[in-house]
């Protein structure tokens, strides 16, 4: 069974998902923000959650990543625990989305050969998501 990775953001879930929609050329998500589940009398919602992100998910080559905004009050801790692994046989897609992730971000390490890989680098992109990339079937 799968594993969904579920990402959290400081009120800019919307431009994120965005941005790797387009990165991963993904169908355009369906977003639902906290304005627009059923009201509870008992938890009014502040005015600045109305346009937040609640959930939004995009499948990226086979895998669920879902996204939302971090609700007004709660603590938010940016992406520095989790690691997001891209996986390609197509060295070209490997380094096409390599190459679109590092604009505004930062490359630890760049696409290079390694003992398990023809292909593997790191980096951590404009969001402060954590980033590896191998080439290769996943065997190893």
């Amino acid at each position: 069974m799968p594993i969904d990775v579920y990402l959290n953001f400081n009120g800019n879930t919307r431009e994120a998902v965005e941005f790797y929609a387009s990165v991963f050329n993904t169908e355009t998500p369906k977003i639902m923000t906290f304005g627009e589940a059923p009201p509870n009398p008992e938890y009014p919602l502040p005015e600045e959650a109305k346009n937040l992100v609640m959930h939004t998910r995009l499948n990226i080559s086979g895998s669920n990543v879902m996204f939302s905004d971090t609700f007004p009050g709660f603590p938010f801790n940016q992406g520095n625990n989790i690691h997001l692994s891209f996986l390609s046989e197509d060295l070209e897609e490997l380094r096409s989305v390599f190459t679109k992730l590092s604009d505004g971000g930062k490359v630890e390490m760049e696409l290079q050969e390694t003992f398990w890989s023809k292909a593997y680098g790191s980096l951590t992109d404009k969001f402060g998501i954590h980033w590896m990339f191998n080439h290769g079937t996943g065997e190893f």
